[in-house]
């Protein structure tokens, strides 16, 4: 305890001197953030959802921690429940303008859950819906007998799912490369822009129910709802994103976007309800005197 007497007798000596106690903390200046941001910046930030990067990139990294060949692995890609699903569909079915969709409704927690179902659903939905518009269409001609094409399932199948996966895989690459190029540009995570994408085909759900109406204009109106509402989704969502990029390849990644997205759209309704029709063959009726009737339809 020498260096405690060695003090006690030099504050005896000179009560005046100051005195420093290694229970009160020390004050930081509060100007010693590094620099500055940018005022043009915080609402970019905002919209990206930049802000938080680093605290949601060790929370999903903690989440994500077990190995890929395990089963806890995948838990994680389906941990939601029922509220978020529900509420994230309702982001994509009500866009807010000025808002991102991956910011508001998926950083926090992106899912499979939703995105599988909602693509699953998509797909029996159109498959049946394109069986049932055939079947009113030639509702009442006598030549006509009604067989349901299964086939259709496997071909909506291949085509929704290929477009939920493919386009965002591609997306995701875009991204990645013009982030190595460009240091502003944000690139979102592969399961973020697949949730995305999952989220915005809900509203083709109660659309392709609808175009089981068999008229041409209701039809295309209705495609062209539904277009602008998931199309607008998208494009609040990656807009942000490349806007920092060169203006011409910013402007062709979201209008190439919007094209593919339009593509899906324009091609389940040509396909499965704007079929053309086919002449069926006269029914041949046979008679007793050994010879038969061929029918003319009309």
């Amino acid at each position: 305890f020498a260096e405690f007497d060695d003090a006690a007798n030099l504050l005896a000596a000179n009560p005046d001197a100051t005195t420093i106690s290694i229970d009160e903390p020390a004050e930081i200046p509060k100007n010693q953030h590094g620099r500055l941001q940018e005022p043009g910046r915080e609402e970019d930030d905002e919209l990206l959802g930049t802000d938080d990067s680093d605290k949601t990139e060790l929370l999903a990294g903690q989440k994500k921690s077990a190995p890929f060949w395990t089963f806890e692995y995948y838990q994680t890609f389906f941990d939601v429940d029922t509220y978020q699903v529900l509420d994230r569909i309702k982001g994509s079915v009500f866009p807010v303008p000025g808002k991102n969709f991956v910011r508001l409704y998926i950083r926090s927690n992106p899912d499979l859950y939703g995105p599988f179902w909602i693509c699953a659903t998509l797909v029996f939905t159109i498959a049946v819906s394109g069986n049932l518009s055939n079947f009113f269409i030639h509702l009442g001609k006598p030549t006509y007998h009604y067989v349901p094409e299964f086939r259709k399932v496997s071909i909506a199948a291949t085509t929704i799912y290929a477009y939920a996966w493919l386009v965002p895989l591609a997306l995701w690459g875009f991204l990645m490369w013009r982030n190595s190029k460009v240091m502003n540009i944000v690139s979102y995570s592969f399961l973020e822009i697949v949730c995305v994408y999952g989220y915005s085909l809900f509203i083709y759900i109660p659309t392709a129910i609808l175009w089981i109406i068999p008229q041409k204009v209701v039809r295309w109106v209705l495609v062209m709802f539904s277009l602008c509402l998931s199309g607008s989704v998208l494009v609040m969502t990656f807009w942000p994103a490349v806007r920092d990029d060169n203006r011409r390849i910013a402007l062709a990644t979201v209008g190439t976007i919007v094209l593919l997205h339009a593509l899906l759209a324009v091609g389940c309704l040509a396909y499965f309800f704007d079929a053309p029709e086919v002449d069926f063959p006269a029914p041949i009726i046979p008679v007793h005197n050994g010879t038969t009737v061929i029918t003319k339809s009309q």
